[in-house]
Order: structure tokens, then C-alpha cells, then sequence
């Protein structure tokens, strides 16, 4: 890289230097020539050095006088002249030097240099994003503090600029570059060892597809996190066994399937990413006909979803491209769309759902029913996080914003493994099940439930792992036990364990645990602390674990 910057160097100013060495040796030839007179009267020729000296001087016009004796006027006629032609020469080579510094290619070389120091740099775990919008924003703000950095790559240079005004710390390096490229994507990082994945989120699903298939090839072990929602592509990612493929359609109709069918396995889904543990009457979708409006990738999904939950619908395949083209407005209202939604049923439909590519069709759809049905529940699909307000503002019943979707399960993903695997494994239950843990939550822990995750291993769990390092046998039920009192329990629940590539959902309290295990714990933030106390000391672990003292150190 930095061959590279020499040579972009040496090509662009090899003629000015060239122009500076062949008028400062005519200038320096000419003075050691012609005779001049020294102080005495005595004639004397000057030295290289003195000739050099004074061509220095006189040719960036700084002009200390003559040196070192007063010139002949054969010395001063030939200085007028080579006066103009080092002066030119001089400017000659400023102005490259100018241009150089504004040269494009030279300032892509430097960028690119300093990049691949900034990445060669980093010792954490990576993911490189490709591609800088809103949802890559925000999983970056959300999971940088934690201990993964990222790289981003970005064909537009305006965004990655954006990226830098965000001042994040830890720094993220940043370059604009094809992301499909090869060497782009070697110049990231997808080569080194701490390189956890590519995220690839964009709107395109055979964008998605290309870079999948590259950074296949080029790194077969890292993880890659991409965006697909067409079956044809969904078909290819699942021949590349990809690990995480973000399709927010689809997750949008199982979260209307389980709002319908299994409100508490909607709940714990829906908690998983923030909601709070109590369902309430407004969190619920209405029994009755639903008019879904848009027949795009979303609708299709939708209508699987209405289906499988035995739901009565008709779907209006209304295109916001088609729309506006024959409206030239996407503003929904007319007496024609007026007497659409009149013979779709509106009047006695139970929800409408409208599902289109355009924000504001979607909204203004909306708006329309709920004149002409007030109790009508409304459902939409909102593009760009960026543009929640005015959906808020409509006092719109549920609102799907894609952006949020990807970024919520993305963190998730990365940040939250256990949590996301349960989310999976949660959905594989019915509605009863998730009633009673709901309920148990609940019970057990006052306020909303925190969860928080942990491995056993001495690095998070010091004393636990000692203790089992040891060989002695330590169940679940042990680590419930409080620190003042062990006949008492913690208010804690254990909602997943993993053990290698099998997962317990809701262990049995008297499993034992083992070194390496993986857990995913429920308790308010008081406990948790005292939780993390236990595990991490040894007095205190062998107080509820009922272990006479022992001797350490030396010191009973």
C-alpha cells in the first residue's frame, strides 16, 4: 500500500523535479563560471556550495543579498536571467504539488493505507458491515461498547462521511468502495483471524445474494448475516447453509399469526426485544375479516400467516408504483379508492393491514378506513425508522417498521445469541405453555424481568468454575440459593441452557451444570448482582453450597 502512494508520488512530480534539478544546475553552472571580484579587488570563482547557496534563496524569492562579495555586472545579468527561469520553475512544481494533493487517486491510496492500518489494528472481534443506513447505525450504537468493533464498507462516500461526523469511540474504520469486490472486502479484514462475519442488510435481495456467494468463497468460516425475503433467494441461502438469514416479511406474519393465535408466545418473543411482560388489550389482534392491502413480498407473507391462523381476508393488489403512475399521487382517497374499500367490506371489517413499498400510500390507506369504519384496527408497514413520527401521529394500532425489525433481530443475533435461540426455541410452543411461564415470570420477579447471559468458565464465573474444576456437582436449584440466608431462594429463573450444540429450554432445577455451559438468566438488576457475587466468590459459593470452610492461603 504504501509502494503504491511512492509510486502515485513519483509519477505525478518526476517532470517538476526534473524542471527544478536542470534550472538550479544551469543557474549554479553559469555562477561558478563567470569571474567575479572579492573584497580585495582579487578575481575569484564561486563554489558549488556558494552558487548552491545562493540559487537557493534567490529562487524561492526569500533574497538575503549577494554573497558572498558584492556581484560583477556579469554576475548580476546572468542572475536577472535565471531569476525568471528558477522562479518559473519553482512555481511549476508548487502548482503539481497542488494538484497532487487534490489528485484522486493519490488521496485513495492514502485512505486506503490508513484504513488498512486501522483494521491490521484492531485485536477484537470484527463483523464487517456492508453498506452504512439507519439499521447499521443503530446496531452499531447499540453493541459497540460491547466486545466486537466493526468495519464498514460503503459504495457511497457522502454516508461514509456521515459515519465519521457519528464520532464513534471505539473509532470504526470506514472506506468507500464496491462491496462486492474482492479486494475491498480483503482490505476489511474478511481474511483475518478475529473476523467474526459480514452483515449484509441491503434492500436488494440479489445484492445480498452476490456478496453472500463472494465472502463464501473467500472466508468459508466466518458468519454471514444477510437480509433475503423471495423464496428464490431464501432457496439459495438455505443451499449455502447460511447461519442467520434476516426475511422481515416473514418475521412480521408469525408475529400477526402468534398476536392471534398464542398471545403469550407473541409476548415472550416480544419481551425479548423490549416490550414489557404484560399483555394488554391493545397488544391484541380483533377476531373477524381483515382487508390486507398490497400484494408485494410482505402480502404474500401476510397471507400465509391469516391462513395458517384461520383468518377471513381479501386482499386488494394494490402496487404503489402502478398507483402512482395512473393516480400521479400515492395520496390514497379518491371516490374511486373510496368505493374500492367499500366493496372490499370495510364497513364491517375487524382490521385492515396495508402492506405496500410506500410510506405514505400506506398511511393515507389507512387514514380512508378509519373515516369510514372508526373502529376498524389498523395495521401498517413502515419502511424507514426515520419516518416513525408521522405514523405515531396517525394513532396507528401496530406498526411494523422493516428497519427496526432487522436491526432489533440483527442485535440480537450478534450481542444475544441465547436470547435469539430462545426466541426460536419459544416459537415451537403452544399457547398454554406460554402462559404459565408468563405467569411464572411474573410471580417470581417483581417489576419488568431483566435477562442477562453468561458462560461458564473462570473468565465470567471464577468461582463456579473452581468448584467445578474440582469435581463437585452443582445443580441449578444450588445457584437459587441466597447469600444471606441459603435456605432462602433468589427470585431467579433460568429460562435456557446450552451445552455444545444442545439447548434445554427451561432446564429442570436439579440438572447439573457443567464447565463450558451457556446461560440465559431472568432476575432484576438487585439480584443479578448478588447472583454474579455468588459465582464469582468462593466464601459466598460455599455458603450456599453448604461447604465447610476450608483453608486458603493459609488463613482459615
Amino acid at each position: 500500500m504504501n509502494d503504491q502512494i511512492f509510486w502515485i508520488v513519483l509519477k505525478r512530480l518526476r517532470i517538476p523535479f526534473l524542471v527544478i534539478i536542470v534550472t538550479f544546475a544551469i543557474a549554479i553552472l553559469g555562477l561558478t563560471l563567470i569571474d567575479g571580484v572579492d573584497d580585495q579587488g582579487h578575481i575569484y570563482r564561486m563554489s558549488f556550495f556558494d552558487a548552491f547557496y545562493f540559487v537557493s534563496y534567490m529562487a524561492s524569492t526569500i533574497g538575503f543579498g549577494e554573497a558572498p562579495y558584492t556581484f560583477t555586472y556579469s554576475q548580476r545579468i546572468w542572475v536577472s536571467g535565471i531569476i525568471y527561469l528558477t522562479v518559473i520553475g519553482w512555481f511549476y512544481a508548487i502548482g503539481s504539488i497542488v494538484a497532487l494533493i487534490q489528485d484522486e487517486a493519490l488521496r485513495k491510496a492514502i485512505q486506503r493505507n490508513r484504513f488498512n492500518r486501522q483494521v491490521h489494528a484492531l485485536t477484537e472481534p470484527f463483523y464487517i458491515m456492508l453498506g452504512y443506513n439507519s439499521v447499521i447505525k443503530s446496531i452499531i450504537n447499540r453493541i459497540h461498547e460491547n466486545n466486537y468493533r466493526f468495519v464498514v464498507l460503503d459504495k457511497d462516500k457522502t454516508k461514509i462521511d456521515a459515519l465519521m461526523l457519528e464520532n464513534f469511540y471505539p473509532h470504526v474504520p470506514a472506506i468507500d468502495g464496491d462491496v462486492t469486490n474482492q479486494q475491498m472486502l480483503k482490505l476489511a479484514g474478511i481474511h483475518r483471524k478475529n473476523c467474526v462475519g459480514i452483515i449484509s442488510l441491503f434492500k436488494d435481495d440479489t445484492k445480498n445474494t452476490q456478496i453472500a456467494t463472494v465472502c463464501k468463497l473467500l472466508n468459508k468460516k466466518i458468519d454471514i448475516i444477510v437480509k433475503g425475503s423471495s423464496p428464490r433467494h431464501l432457496e439459495h441461502f438455505k443451499s449455502m447453509n447460511l447461519k442467520h438469514v434476516q426475511d422481515p416479511f416473514n418475521t412480521i406474519s408469525k408475529r400477526i399469526y402468534y398476536s392471534i393465535t398464542a398471545p403469550h408466545i407473541w409476548l415472550l418473543e416480544m419481551w425479548a426485544y423490549g416490550h414489557s411482560l404484560n399483555l394488554r388489550k391493545r397488544d391484541l389482534f380483533p377476531k373477524g375479516k381483515y382487508i390486507l392491502c398490497g400484494y408485494g413480498r410482505m402480502g404474500k407473507a401476510l397471507e400465509i400467516g391469516l391462513q395458517k391462523a384461520g383468518i377471513e381476508y381479501l386482499t386488494y393488489k394494490i402496487d404503489s408504483k402502478i398507483y402512482e403512475k395512473e393516480k400521479g399521487t400515492t395520496l390514497f382517497g379518491d371516490e374511486e379508492d373510496t368505493q374500492k374499500l367499500l366493496e372490499l367490506g370495510v364497513n364491517d371489517a375487524a382490521c385492515i393491514i396495508a402492506a405496500t413499498k410506500d410510506d405514505l400510500l400506506n398511511l393515507t390507506i389507512l387514514n380512508k378506513a378509519k373515516n369510514l369504519n372508526p373502529n376498524i384496527f389498523t395495521v401498517a408497514r413502515e419502511n424507514s425508522i426515520d419516518e416513525l413520527t408521522m405514523f405515531q401521529a396517525a394513532k396507528i394500532n401496530k406498526i411494523y417498521i422493516l428497519e427496526q425489525i432487522l436491526a432489533d433481530t440483527t442485535y440480537t443475533f450478534i450481542s444475544q445469541p441465547l436470547l435469539d435461540a430462545f426466541v426460536h426455541e419459544v416459537r415451537k410452543r403452544d399457547e398454554a405453555w406460554g402462559q404459565i411461564i408468563v405467569n411464572m415470570l411474573n410471580n417470581i420477579i417483581e417489576g419488568n424481568p431483566e435477562y442477562f447471559e453468561l458462560t461458564i468458565n473462570r473468565e465470567e464465573t471464577f468461582a463456579l468454575a473452581l468448584e467445578l474444576e474440582k469435581g463437585t456437582e452443582i445443580t441449578l436449584a444450588n445457584l437459587r440459593r441466597s447469600r444471606e440466608n441459603r435456605e432462602e431462594l433468589l427470585p431467579i429463573v433460568f429460562l435456557l441452557l446450552k451445552r455444545e450444540k444442545e439447548l434445554f429450554l427451561i432446564p429442570d432445577s436439579q440438572m447439573k451444570i457443567e464447565l463450558g455451559d451457556k446461560l440465559l438468566v431472568v432476575a432484576d438488576y438487585e439480584h443479578q448482582e448478588d447472583f454474579e457475587y455468588i459465582i464469582n466468590n468462593i466464601y459466598e459459593l460455599n455458603y450456599i453450597l453448604g461447604i465447610e470452610e476450608k483453608k486458603w492461603f493459609g488463613i482459615l
